[in-house]
Formats: structure tokens, sequence, C-alpha cells
């Protein structure tokens, strides 16, 4: 009899989740709904793998069944869960898009209040890598790509407008000029 737990999937991912130094959650999404499906279940969880690998200078952990590869910056943790018999490469694949595309949009300033300030961009990159625990994206430059595209898409602030505004002058003028140079030298052949 064969076990459907060794069969290959493509729901990679069981859970994500970014803590503070003390062990508290800052963002969190579980893929599979019936690992811990309240959240004092998920709390309990988050709390055991801090207090397991907070203190360690590893980058994977095996704790309750479950593989678990992590990072930390600062002040903040970073965790990507997945089944114990998942492989560890794709795992931290994710981890680093992460981490790398959360640091792209904090300026390289990987930390609480920098990501407590952008919490709808860490929200938008989670989303961009992993959906319903199947990894999209592993590419922390094409993330970027699409979330900046994401956050274009959204009601823009004055400031925006002025930028956008600016930019379409530019191109316009750009045309123009190009076009008058073409009439130019249509005309003098």
């Amino acid at each position: 009899m064969e076990s459907m737990a060794l069969e290959p999937s493509l729901y990679t991912v069981k859970a994500i989740f970014i803590l503070d130094s003390d062990g508290n959650r800052l963002l969190s999404k579980y893929y599979d709904t019936e690992l811990y499906p309240s959240m004092k279940e998920q709390k309990n969880f988050e709390r055991n793998v801090f207090n397991k690998t907070s203190k360690t200078d590893s980058e994977i952990a095996f704790l309750e069944g479950l593989t678990i590869v992590y990072k930390s910056s600062i002040d903040i943790f970073f965790y990507v869960v997945g089944s114990a018999q998942e492989n560890e490469l794709m795992l931290m694949a994710v981890l680093n898009c992460l981490f790398d595309s959360l640091s792209q949009i904090l300026r390289k300033n990987v930390e609480k209040r920098s990501l407590l300030d952008n919490m709808d961009g860490a929200f938008l990159v989670v989303d961009e890598i992993i959906d319903g625990g199947v990894i999209l994206e592993s590419d922390p430059l094409q993330v970027i790509q699409k979330v900046n595209f994401r956050a274009e898409d959204s009601p823009l602030s004055e400031q925006s407008v002025a930028q956008h505004l600016s930019q379409k002058l530019a191109m316009t003028s750009n045309v123009l000029q190009s076009a008058k140079e073409q009439i130019k030298w249509s005309i003098l052949k």
C-alpha cells in the first residue's frame, strides 16, 4: 500500500511567518488549514519555533514533523515551513526570495519598524511568492516588478501623481522632438 504523503505535490509551503525579536507575530500566512486551524494553535507553534531557533546559527530546524527554514535580520525572524519530506532547497529558495524582495522594498533596512511601516508591501510580496502553498515565484526581481506594478494600480498620492505626470510630459516631449526631427529630415530630402 503506497503512502499518499510521499507523493510529490505543488503544495510545498505549509506556512510562512515573520516574528519580532521577542517572538511576537508581525506577519503570518498558513496555507494548510488542517495543520494549525486556530489562532491559538498557530501562535503556540510560532512560539515553539522561535524558542528553538532564536538562539542558534543554523538555517534549518525540524519540529513537530515539519521542516522549517529561517533567517534573521536585526530584530526580525523569517520562517518558511514545509512538510517533513519537503526539499529544504525549495523552502530556502522561498525564504531567500522573501528576504531579498523585502530588502528591496525596505531599501535594505530590514528591521521591525521599517517592516511595520510597509506591511502592505510585505503582504503583496508574500502573495506574489506563494499562492495557497504553491510556490509561484522565487526570483526577487520578478516579485519586485509585480509588486511595483500592483502598487502603481493603487490610488495615487499627490506626489506620485506629480511624478507620473512629469514622466508622461517627458515622454510626450521626446515623442514630439522625434516627430520634429523626422519631419525636418523628410523635408530636407
